[in-house]
This record gives C-alpha cells, sequence and structure tokens, in this order.
C-alpha cells in the first residue's frame, strides 16, 4: 500500500458523511485527489441527481493538468453507466488520472465491478478495499437494499434500568412513562430525518399516539408506516396527520386518498416478507422499528433486522411491558446525557 493511502481515504470517509440527508437513494461518496502527497481536490455526493463525488472533486482542482500525476481516492467503486450523470469512470479515464484508490465495491447490477473494469482496461493502476470495512458502514442502507432486495431494517427502543418499554394501562403512573432524557428524544428525531420510513404496531399507534415526525430537529418526516390489521385505529390520532405521507398495512383496504394510503396485505405467515418486499419495490432503502414490544418481538424472532438502537434510561418501573431480550452483544456503547445507547449489528 503506497503512504498516505488509509489517511486519504479517511478524509473521502469524513467527506461522504456529508451527503448522510440529501442523497438518498443515491449512495454517501467521498473523493479526494492527491499530487505529490498532497490534496489538489475534494468533492462528496451532495443530493441526489446532483453531481457524483469525483466530478467535484476533478472539478476542484486548480492546475488540471496535476491529474495526469495524480491519485484518485473514493470511497465508493466509481460508475459506469448514464444514468442522472454520466459515468465517473469515463471522466477518471478521459483525465487520465493515472491511479486510483477505492474502498467499496458497488452492488449496483449497472455498476458491480464495471467500473473497475473501466479504470484496469484503460491501463489506470487500481487499489480496492482501503477502509473497506468503514466505507461499507456507511453505505449499509445502499448495500442491503442492492444485496437483500429489501430496505435496511433498523430496531429502536427505550427501556428502563429494570428492563420494561413502559407503564401497564392500569398502572397509577401510567402517565409518567417517559424514560430517556430530551437528548435522546433529539437525537431520536434526526434518525428519523435520515431513514426513509418509520414503522408501528397497532397499540402503539393507539396508545402512545405517537406523530413518527423529526419534529425536534429540521429534517426530511420519513414515510410513515402503521400496521393496523383490522382498522381499529381512530382517524383523530397523530399518525393520522398531514405532516407526512402515511401508509396504512391492513387486510381489507387498498385506497389512497391524500397523504393517506391503505394497502392489503394477507397477514399469514410470511408477513414480513410481503411487508419488506413492498417497501423494496417502493424504493424505500430503510425503516426504523419503533414498537411496540410485540412488533419488536415479531421483528427479531423473524431475523428481520440489520442494526439495533436501544436506549437504557436512568428510570425504574418495577413492573410494565418487558422490553425485548437479546442475546447477542452490542458493538458500540455511548452515554447520551444521563442515558446509555447500546447499538448492535448483524
Amino acid at each position: 500500500m503506497h503512504q498516505g493511502d488509509e489517511k486519504y481515504m479517511e478524509r473521502a470517509i469524513q467527506l461522504a458523511e456529508k451527503g448522510r440527508f440529501t442523497v438518498a437513494p443515491n449512495p454517501r461518496v467521498g473523493c479526494v485527489i492527491v499530487y505529490q502527497n498532497r490534496i489538489i481536490g475534494e468533492g462528496f455526493h451532495q443530493s441526489f441527481g446532483g453531481p457524483h463525488a469525483e466530478v467535484n472533486a476533478i472539478a476542484s482542482v486548480a492546475d488540471q493538468s496535476m491529474l495526469e500525476q495524480a491519485t484518485l481516492y473514493v470511497s465508493l467503486e466509481p460508475c459506469a453507466h448514464f444514468g442522472k450523470t454520466p459515468p465517473c469512470a469515463d471522466l477518471i479515464v478521459e483525465k487520465k488520472i493515472p491511479r486510483v484508490v477505492i474502498a467499496s465495491a458497488d452492488p449496483y447490477e449497472a455498476v458491480n465491478g464495471k467500473g473497475v473494469e473501466k479504470l484496469k482496461a484503460a491501463g489506470i493502476e487500481v487499489k480496492q478495499a482501503v477502509l473497506k470495512s468503514e466505507a461499507d458502514l456507511l453505505n449499509r442502507r445502499f448495500f442491503c437494499f442492492h444485496q437483500k432486495k429489501r430496505p435496511y431494517i433498523m430496531l429502536k427502543w427505550a427501556e428502563t434500568q429494570d428492563g420494561f418499554l413502559g407503564r401497564l394501562a392500569d398502572d397509577p403512573d401510567a402517565a409518567d412513562s417517559w424514560i430517556t432524557s430530551l437528548t435522546s428524544k433529539q437525537l431520536s428525531h434526526l434518525w428519523r430525518a435520515e431513514e426513509d420510513a418509520i414503522l408501528v404496531g397497532q397499540n402503539t399507534a393507539h396508545i402512545d399516539n405517537p406523530a413518527l415526525t423529526c419534529r425536534e430537529v429540521e429534517g426530511r418526516n420519513p414515510l410513515r408506516v402503521v400496521i393496523d390489521q383490522k382498522l381499529e385505529l381512530s382517524q383523530s390520532l397523530a399518525v393520522f396527520s398531514d405532516q407526512a405521507e402515511t401508509l396504512i398495512i391492513n387486510q381489507t383496504k387498498e385506497e389512497k386518498r391524500g397523504h393517506i394510503e391503505y394497502l392489503k396485505l394477507d397477514f399469514g405467515g410470511n408477513f414480513l416478507d410481503q411487508l419488506m418486499s413492498v417497501l423494496h419495490q417502493r424504493n424505500i432503502q430503510s425503516i426504523i422499528v419503533e414498537g411496540g414490544a410485540f412488533t419488536l418481538n415479531e421483528f427479531l424472532n423473524s431475523n428481520y433486522w440489520d442494526e439495533i438502537r436501544r436506549f437504557v434510561g436512568k428510570k425504574t418501573f418495577e413492573k410494565g411491558i418487558k422490553a425485548p431480550s437479546l442475546t447477542v452483544k452490542p458493538q458500540k456503547t455511548e452515554k447520551v446525557e444521563t442515558d446509555m445507547l447500546y447499538t448492535y449489528y448483524r
């Protein structure tokens, strides 16, 4: 490996992260161009449909003649097809950049190795899999969508020190059911702005009356997916507000009315298979499942999850609705104000 390859790729991944809220359903990509151990150009994919990272980085180089002796670092394999923009691999060849370093291969069928093939066919030296795991994590939603043909599934919940999601309806303290800090709530809303959809079951929609929007932060509200098998939920609930598009999954009705759509599915043994297939067809790359206990356990028991974000607050309830039990260990542990946040990856 050339000296500095990991350092410059780390910078490319940092740049890619800047597209966190704006590039979906495209992947997040960053690019750095280096000439004689000095960065002469940088760019990232800024918005869906806009120029790709390589285009922005190349355009930022003041002296284009340097490109013929430079190395281009990019966090994802350059595209090789005409989409909303021309192929980046063609531009790299045209600019006679002699060396390209790539972190992740692109699983999208229109690319999937074709970008690397184009570069090598033009005589360009190609180095692959530099900081691959870091770059793969960055685009885990995009990769899951194209490789598994379903959205990336994130389960999220908050539980008390003694392992409860909430209080029972007849608990005299039922009104005092909030578990986590304001900072954790704001972080949860930031996550909502990052994902395409958010899902709850009927009980959570009825009892907690969540809006499922990212109102604590500035951002795009996700598609609300509500499981209401027998259409028993009241239209006055917050999930029916006009703040976001809402998909009501049920067993009897198909109808689109304004921002509310009713979708009929078979609630038989392969219900989650059907639901994930429908969401994939609608180009939903990621979904947060926020409860309740029955719904979370259905996803866990069916092995339908890719990531879990589990808050543990300081409160104790002594009795209530039990949180899901996990046998896996968290890959990441961090403190958020007074809470602990545990993150698990498959």
